[in-house]
């Protein structure tokens, strides 16, 4: 399957916020009346805070969506200055396993790369273990002092990856 990842846009925006909040119900991971439901809806809410990433098959719907923060934007939980953090990755149902979610972090990692940060962080629940396997079979690594609780009942686990810094060629 050939995907594409780019940037949300605007005609799109009420069906990328509903596929992040199926994607999330779906699994299991928030109740029906869940408040954080309408956050994850909210993708125009996030498309104006930070970098709204889709992916698709060319001239397709979307088939998962990424949010990209910076550290200190309004989308930024954990992430220090020089760092990016990503949120709210969601693929839908139809499309799990194909590589839409790799895509979407992959493409999270490369725009960090081009902005000179030096790691890109993360925060998810300890029973999304898909998303881990993900996670980890692209190079983050559990870090302990990311988790967190962003409400008591709710604990989140930290992953980083850490960013090579670009090498500097000198002509001589």
């Amino acid at each position: 399957m050939d995907i594409t990842v780019r940037t949300a846009g605007h005609a799109e925006l009420t069906a990328v916020g509903e596929l992040t909040a199926a994607a999330y119900r779906e699994d299991g991971l928030l109740d029906a009346g869940d408040p954080y439901l309408d956050t994850l809806a909210d993708a125009a809410r996030r498309a104006a805070g930070a970098e709204l990433l889709v992916a698709s098959e060319p001239q397709g719907p979307p088939l998962g969506t990424v949010t990209f923060a910076v550290a200190g934007g309004a989308f930024a939980e954990v992430a220090q200055p020089g760092e990016a953090e990503f949120r709210m990755l969601a693929v839908a149902a139809e499309a799990r396993g194909r590589g839409v979610g790799e895509a979407l972090v992959r493409a999270c990692v490369e725009r960090a790369r081009l902005l000179g940060l030096r790691r890109v962080v993360l925060s998810t629940q300890p029973t999304m273990r898909t998303a881990h396997r993900l996670y980890e079979r692209l190079g983050f690594a559990r870090d302990p002092a990311l988790d967190w609780r962003p409400v008591p009942e709710v604990p989140l686990w930290g992953f980083a990856l850490p960013l090579p810094r670009p090498e500097i060629r000198h002509n001589i």
